[in-house]
């Protein structure tokens, strides 16, 4: 709990879930604070498993900033953490895809918090979660998609121990960059467990775009190392699911269809790599 007076100086971009504000902490540099809506029982202590996450990957060397503090309010969960003098990547370039692969490997055998995202997947894929329900009711096109998705993944058993720090999120925007290089990967709050191939095949749905098919290549190979076919076509497949779900709950047409070409070109190329 932070007890300093705290003077909100701007806000910051980004922050489509949880608004992010550069403050003042009375003694000490810049800080930042998040807040996020309430929106269940269990959403504070999962915010404190994600500082005991931060915690141990910084340990390791992990360029995420420091959690100065948790807490929360009747209408929101909040956290505050050190400024970082830096700005969200654009797009993911080759270069900034190489060295995320290389901080992706700081997670390998360093699950900490019983948060399991591999288990996740499994149920997302096998349809025992809601975020699949309703989504082919969109279109023909998103119905034909996850019906192929589905398909790919039926009778896939439960996958095995979670070994690995999961980010859950690593997307560009995510990644705070200064000179083309990677200072600092942030929006940690959903990190658990699982296997950090998760992260690889979240940042490959970045990579549909010139000119990075060489680097999409080499993430296919890592991700198919890590977890074999059946496993790349579940994560993958959850990747996908998940973009339609949230596209469709923010009535962005354009982006669905954009989703639903890009799920098939992926799995297109899975499939040639069976």
């Amino acid at each position: 709990m932070v007890e300093s007076e705290i003077t909100l100086l701007s806000r910051l971009p980004g922050g489509v879930n949880a608004g992010a504000m550069r403050v003042e902490v009375a003694g000490r540099a810049d800080a930042v604070l998040k807040a996020a809506p309430r929106t269940h029982s269990e959403q504070l202590r999962e915010t404190w498993r994600a500082q005991k996450v931060v915690e141990h990957m910084r340990g390791l060397g992990y360029p995420t900033p420091a959690w100065l503090g948790v807490g929360a309010t009747t209408t929101h969960v909040w956290h505050l953490m050190d400024f970082v003098d830096a700005v969200p990547a654009q797009e993911l370039t080759t270069s900034l895809a190489e060295q995320l692969i290389q901080i992706n490997a700081l997670q390998a055998g360093q699950a900490s918090e019983p948060h399991d995202h591999w288990s996740y997947a499994w149920r997302v894929v096998t349809g025992q979660e809601a975020t699949v329900a309703g989504l082919s009711g969109y279109s023909s096109a998103v119905s034909a998609l996850v019906e192929r998705l589905l398909l790919a993944c039926a009778n896939l058993p439960p996958p095995p121990r979670a070994p690995d720090m999961v980010h859950a999120d690593l997307n560009p925007s995510n990644v705070l960059t200064r000179g083309g290089v990677v200072v600092a990967v942030v929006d940690i709050e959903n990190a658990g467990s699982g296997t950090r191939a998760t992260d690889l095949v979240t940042l490959q749905w970045h990579t549909f775009h010139d000119p990075m098919d060489g680097v999409r290549s080499r993430l296919w190979t890592k991700i198919l190392d890590l977890v074999g076919w059946e496993w790349a076509a579940a994560l993958v497949a959850t990747q996908i699911l998940l973009q339609l779900d949230w596209r469709i709950r923010r009535a962005d047409g354009d982006a669905v269809a954009e989703v639903v070409h890009r799920g098939h070109v992926a799995f297109d190329e899975l499939d040639a790599r069976r």
